[in-house]
């Protein structure tokens, strides 16, 4: 059997070497609807939910206002870059379906742990449900994939007695990672410092399966094949486990251009977050 290269397979910015025109292009969109969104007078922006510079939430309406469905996008970098401001855009799909998006930022790695930034993602669904009396749609994207599922799992009365037992009924995974043993042998575990013991504990495959939600994986085409495993092993194992599980394997897209179609009131993906929502 021919041993896996892992630092060439979760290397995502090496596969795609257009990225930087890719993560320009989303600064530009989400300056451009931020700025719309303001001018509505639909934009909340750093909204604290915890202690640090970076633990908060940008929380963009729809033009119908009101009590409205709330979800919140997680977004990726591997834990360690990148920053909520880039990924306004991705709340113009559902805002097109009257639904409420929490773009929400976290402090990044090797400052804090992942553990930690799970626990800032539960604090920000805290801060939401306790805000609005509303459960969360979570969806995010690589690293946010990630989250989001940790999100779903998550046995949110042990976190916060005053919370629904499923706070985070539903979430949509875009390129996630959910076995986080393969980070262990790549170089940016200087950054994580996670051996495998401590990889485990933060792999939602492996936590208690969370029976009776909804959890959707969308994966492109053009991704490594340990991301294509990623997906399609957390589909099945939970899937077996009374969760409503659904993989879609999106041809032609890569890590970067999967998350497009998050920008897009009528495109199919959009409109099955919104029917979680």
């Amino acid at each position: 059997m021919t041993a896996i290269d892992y630092e060439s397979e979760y290397d995502n910015r090496a596969r795609v070497p257009e990225h930087p025109q890719i993560i320009a292009e989303w600064e530009a969109d989400a300056a451009a609807y931020r700025a719309v969104a303001i001018e509505d007078g639909r934009a909340e922006l750093g909204i604290s939910y915890g202690p640090t510079a970076r633990q908060t939430i940008d929380l963009l309406a729809p033009k119908e206002g009101g009590a409205t469905p709330l979800a919140m996008f997680i977004h990726g970098g591997y834990w360690r870059s990148l920053e909520a401001s880039t990924f306004s855009h991705m709340a113009r799909g559902l805002n097109g379906h009257g639904i409420t998006v929490a773009v929400v930022d976290y402090d990044l790695c090797p400052q804090v742990r992942i553990a930690d930034i799970i626990n800032e993602m539960r604090r920000a669904c805290l801060y939401l449900w306790r805000r609005f009396g509303r459960k969360v749609t979570v969806y995010g994207h690589s690293a946010g994939g990630h989250l989001a599922a940790c999100m779903l799992a998550t046995d949110w009365k042990e976190v916060a007695t005053d919370a629904p037992s499923d706070l985070a009924p539903g979430a949509c995974a875009f390129s996630g990672l959910f076995d986080l043993w393969p980070m262990t042998q790549v170089a940016m575990n200087a950054d994580f410092g996670l051996d495998e013991a401590s990889a485990r504990e933060i792999s939602p495959l492996f936590w208690p399966v969370p029976a009776g939600r909804i959890f959707d994986t969308v994966v492109g085409g053009e991704e490594s094949s340990e991301y294509l495993r990623q997906s399609r092993t957390i589909t099945e194992q939970w899937g077996g486990a009374g969760v409503t599980t659904h993989c879609n394997v999106v041809d032609g897209k890569n890590h970067f251009t999967i998350i497009k179609a998050l920008s897009e009131p009528d495109s199919a993906v959009v409109k099955r977050i919104a029917s979680l929502c």
